[in-house]
């Protein structure tokens, strides 16, 4: 099982969209993924066509050790993915930890036995630097993938990410990589764009992953309608640079894909309900 976070503490760069169109096109390559939602605010539940207050058991419930995680996913064969739903409790997590044991590495825990179940697992970490994010990173044993939008307010932000991560790896998780920095929203028709992707670029080098997210109103569409742009519009431009980029992925990851089905051995018992083509919480 490979885990990664997605994260950034500036909003609106493309980081819940990025998890949800990753984990979805893994899916479609053959991959088992789980989607784990750690972020209040719930967006990559609802982006997933799941109504954040119908969720009786998820991320919280694992992170506070009341249910195992294996009991609070949910799974769309349909759209060949697993999600641990977020739900308004987990915005109560962060207080509710402070006494707990071990606080910062609750949901590497949590996430460990599933393991043998998935062959990727994406934490989608909320726009800020507090104790959700902080589990998000010591559970991304194999790195983080950062989404940077192409202005220069982001690359801001971004210089404070950097030494938030130095400060995990010098305090708790020395191992803590940076998978990748993905460029979103890349407008080509303007200067700002590319000058942000060169200064990029010309200071991590190869870190910067070569697929570039341009801006796409079809991407923007997906979440209204409660689908990945993998199941959307796959030949959107959007849709084609989120293939490009798990290929990618795959490619550095050694990874070989195949065609199979959503196993019945996962854990979990709930399903996505689909109708109308648009996925639904049950």
């Amino acid at each position: 099982m490979r885990t990664y976070a997605l994260v950034n503490q500036k909003g609106g760069v493309g980081k819940t969209t990025t998890a949800i169109s990753i984990g979805a096109e893994l899916g479609l390559q053959g991959m088992k993924v789980l989607i784990v939602d750690c972020d209040p605010q719930a967006n990559a539940t609802s982006c997933l066509g799941i109504d954040p207050g119908s969720v009786k058991e998820g991320t919280y419930d694992a992170l506070i050790g009341r249910l195992p995680a294996s009991d609070c996913v949910l799974h769309s064969p349909n759209l060949k993915l697993t999600l641990l739903p977020s739900s308004p409790a987990l915005a109560g997590a962060q207080i509710e930890m402070v006494d707990q044991a071990k606080r910062e590495s609750a949901l590497k825990h949590a996430l460990s036995p599933l393991g043998e179940h998935f062959d990727y697992v994406l934490i989608d970490c909320p726009p800020s630097l507090g104790l959700l994010t902080l589990n998000g990173l010591l559970a991304a044993t194999n790195g983080v993938i950062i989404p940077v939008q192409c202005e220069y307010l982001a690359l801001e932000g971004l210089s404070q990410l950097m030494q938030t991560l130095q400060r995990v790896r010098s305090g708790l998780f020395p191992a803590l990589a940076v998978r990748g920095l993905l460029l979103t929203m890349y407008d080509s028709r303007t200067r700002l764009s590319k000058e942000v992707a060169d200064e990029l670029r010309g200071h991590f080098g190869d870190t910067v992953f070569e697929t570039v997210i341009p801006r796409n109103i079809r991407l923007a569409e997906a979440p209204s309608h409660g689908l990945p742009i993998a199941s959307y519009a796959p030949s959107s431009p959007g849709g084609i640079a989120y293939r490009e980029l798990v290929e990618e992925i795959l490619k550095v990851d050694g990874r070989q894909t195949t065609v199979r089905e959503l196993a019945d051995s996962l854990p979990g018992s709930a399903l996505f309900e689909e109708r109308d083509g648009v996925s639904h919480g049950t």
